[in-house]
Order: C-alpha cells, then structure tokens, then sequence
C-alpha cells in the first residue's frame, strides 16, 4: 500500500471543488462573514467530500506541524485500551512526540468528529483504531499528509501502515481448540455488536470454521451496551435458560466472559467438563478468578509499542517508510474452562 499523499489539501483544493473564491471558503470554514445558506452548504459538502481539514496553527506557528501524535480509541472504560495506549506513550517517551487522545465510543460519527479537531491542529501522526472508518473519515485521514496508523486489526486494507492481529484468525483457532475438545452445542455471546468491527470478524472466522466440521451455532446473545461483570452474568442466565443444553460459551471479551464464569459457578455447573467458556483478550486483572478463564492474548502492548514507534522512525526521516504492515500472533490460553481434549 502506497503512503498517503505528502500534500495536505489547502483552502484553494475546497474553492476550487465548491465552485468559489478562496475568500468566500474561508468565510463559512471560520464561521464568518456574510454567506449564503445555499453556498455555506456548498462549501461544507465540498470539504467533507474531499477530506478537509482547517489548520489551526498557520500563521502562529512557523512549523505547519506540532509534535503530537493523535491516539483515536473507541474506549477508555475498555481495559484493552489502556495497556495499548501505554505502549504508545512508553515507545513515544525518549522522541519529543506527545500522544493526545480522543474516544469515539465505536461510533463512526463522533470518529468523523474527533478526527476532524485533532487533525486542525496539524499532529506529526494519527494512530487510530481499526481499519473501518466512515468515507469522511477516511478522506480526512488519507490527505491529512502525514504517517496513519490503523491498528488492532490487520483484516482489511488499511489507508497507510497498520500493525494488529487477524481476528478472523483468532476466532478460527479458538473455534478449532473448542471443536479438537469435542463441544459441539455453542452458545456465542458478545457486546458492542455490531459496532465493534473486530468482534464481528473473530465471530465470522469462528462461525466458518465451525461450518466446516458440520457444527452451526446453537444459540448467540447479543448486546448493544459496554462489557462489564453484571451484563456477562446476565446474558449467560438468558442464554442457558433458553438454551440449557449448551455445552461451550464463547465470549466476545473477558469481562463478560468472566460474569458468565462466576454465575455458572454460582449455579455449581461442572466445568469445563459439563460445559466450557472462552473469552478474549487475556486481561491480567481477572487472573485472581476461582477459575482462570480461557482466553487468547491480543498482543494489546506490543501493538501500541509498534505503531509508535512506526509514527517515530517516520517522523525523524519524512520522506521513508509508508505502508508498513505488522501482523502479531495471539496465543491461546486453555486456562481451566477449556479441556485440551474429549472426554
């Protein structure tokens, strides 16, 4: 994949694809002067479509670049999230470069919108998660001029560099660990669905794989909301009381996983021979569970340290590097919820 282009879009590249005077652009871009709805509109529908930016340091900098990085994360109240952003900061540390952050909340518009503020402020990079991105996002981050990094995520194609795992393959070898165990009647539970982009991919890898054997998903429960303890432990109660004769669970994340670890425990359920979990993530803190739950590990710091350091070589020589891609290998974790073989 080719770099994105080195020339930031100016005012005049919006003039010219509104049909008016750089004046008039820049009158309704700076919320001034006397314009028409109809042209306001016009410039505004312009801008998007081609994906620009204002600059809000021209002319009080003398250096068209501030050394920022942006950090664009759907959440904060995820814990995968954090360990990510202290790989940037620990990689970024030693460089001169500051990573800011903005949370979008997986949800494309508020994306657009983050991306729009952090952008005019001309950072040295972009970091952000994911690969899928509204076309006005994707226009903003393809002609921003400097080094994008999409990561979490390497199933796609991605607008420079990007460093991540492949979730379709996660969800195939978890689907595969689970079926080599001899379960057959599995329940699929996840959050965010279907904003959450890579849930949906380790979901279709896993479903794909189970196809392959013969075996269909019994039974899946989804939710529109946040991962948490309460809510695992809730959709598990649904799902067994719909479905009891399931024999596997698999969790889009840990947390939920491990709520739906404690209420089986609370229920005396035989596991993992009766019925098995899995979730995903590997997150440490719920290493002290009765029960360590079975999970795959997203490489969550080495992908921060990775793509920072991809925004750094790149900052001190401008003009090598673009397109990198990085693709990281999770492990799998039985832990005690998922038996290495059939009874």
């Amino acid at each position: 994949m080719a770099a994105p282009p080195r020339r930031p879009l100016t005012l005049r590249d919006v003039a010219e694809a509104a049909g008016v005077s750089e004046m008039t652009a820049s009158r309704v871009l700076r919320g001034k002067g006397d314009v028409s709805e109809a042209t306001r509109a016009r410039v505004l529908d312009a801008a998007r479509a081609v994906g620009y930016v204002p600059n809000k340091i021209a002319g009080a900098l003398a250096s068209s670049r501030v050394n920022l990085v942006a950090v664009v994360i759907p959440s904060l109240g995820n814990l995968v999230f954090p360990e990510v952003l202290s790989g940037i900061s620990r990689t970024l540390a030693d460089t001169g470069l500051q990573p800011v952050v903005g949370v979008t909340d997986y949800l494309p518009e508020k994306e657009e919108q983050v991306l729009f503020e952090m952008l005019s402020w001309r950072p040295s990079g972009v970091i952000v998660a994911g690969l899928e991105h509204s076309e006005a996002a994707r226009a903003m981050l393809a002609r921003a001029g400097i080094p994008v990094v999409e990561i979490m995520d390497t199933d796609g194609e991605p607008i420079d560099a990007c460093v991540g795992i492949s979730h379709r393959r996660a969800g195939r070898e978890m689907a595969a660990a689970i079926l080599a165990a001899g379960y057959r009647r599995i329940g699929f539970l996840g959050t965010k669905m279907p904003l959450d982009h890579r849930a949906r991919k380790r979901f279709e890898g896993f479903t794909r794989t189970l196809a392959k054997a013969g075996v269909e998903i019994s039974d899946r429960e989804f939710y529109s909301g946040g991962s948490a303890l309460l809510k695992g432990r809730e959709m598990t109660e649904v799902i067994l009381a719909r479905r009891p004769d399931l024999d596997f669970l698999y969790y889009s994340n840990d947390m939920i996983g491990a709520g739906g670890l404690l209420h089986l425990l609370s229920k005396g359920a035989r596991i993992p021979e009766g019925i098995g979990l899995a979730g995903f993530n590997g997150i440490e803190l719920l290493d002290g569970l009765p029960m360590q739950l079975a999970t795959m590990d997203a490489c969550r710091r080495e992908i921060g340290e990775q793509a920072a350091a991809i925004i750094a070589a790149r900052h001190a020589a401008p003009d090598t590097g673009g397109g990198e891609r990085v693709e990281l290998m999770p492990t799998l974790q039985y832990g005690d919820t998922l038996r290495r073989r059939p009874l």
